[in-house]
């Protein structure tokens, strides 16, 4: 039995990136999930293995109400995305649940220049510091970066050099601006409320 759903489409700073809101929840509240391939998604989420039969699409994330598809260089959002809004909508019309298992994400593969390495993002929360910055991000920063379709965690905080390290998920991930953001917003934020903290740098999901 189907039911009626509204899907509506949102650019967000990435190009590549593009976020479908729907009118209920997907997901549980504050569950994310991220794919990045088929075989990432397949036992998790049957809106993802469903997406990515589209040859265009490369990365699915879901959080609360809204799935952020990205895609290759081989077409523009302009060409496809009403046909993937679409298709959004009639298959959460047809399917209760675009989620029906919460993967393990307790690791990333983090590819840098020279190599890549496998990187631990279960937050290390070990003191009322650690404590402080994760209640910053969640309350001021999570909110607004949740509203670009992607997300920030706190991975850790280093007292000696007082640099936080944070990991980007979704549009963020990858995205030409998301250095900017994290320079202009996410570090000036914290180093207002916490002097100690000298920089943040961040990992792509």
């Amino acid at each position: 039995m189907s039911r009626p759903v509204t899907i509506y489409a949102e650019m967000t700073p990435n190009p590549k990136t593009m976020k479908f809101v729907a009118d209920h929840m997907l997901i549980s509240s504050g569950e994310i999930v991220e794919f990045l391939s088929p075989s990432d998604s397949k036992g998790y989420s049957t809106l993802a293995d469903a997406l990515f039969n589209f040859p265009f699409v490369t990365k699915i994330f879901i959080a609360q109400n809204f799935v952020t598809v990205t895609k290759n260089d081989m077409i523009e959002w302009s060409d496809v995305s009403l046909e993937m809004r679409d298709f959004i909508r009639e298959w959460l019309m047809e399917n209760e649940e675009a989620v029906q298992k919460i993967p393990e994400q307790s690791k990333i593969e983090v590819v840098s220049e020279s190599q890549t390495k496998t990187t631990n993002i279960s937050p290390v929360i070990n003191t009322e510091m650690d404590q402080k910055i994760v209640d910053l991000i969640n309350e001021y920063i999570q909110p607004a970066v949740e509203q670009d379709g992607g997300a920030i965690h706190f991975q850790s905080y280093n007292e000696d050099n007082g640099q936080v390290t944070v990991v980007l998920k979704g549009s963020c991930s990858g995205c030409p601006s998301s250095t900017a953001t994290l320079k202009g917003g996410v570090e000036n934020l914290l180093k207002s409320h916490i002097p100690e903290i000298n920089e943040v740098v961040a990992l792509n999901g």
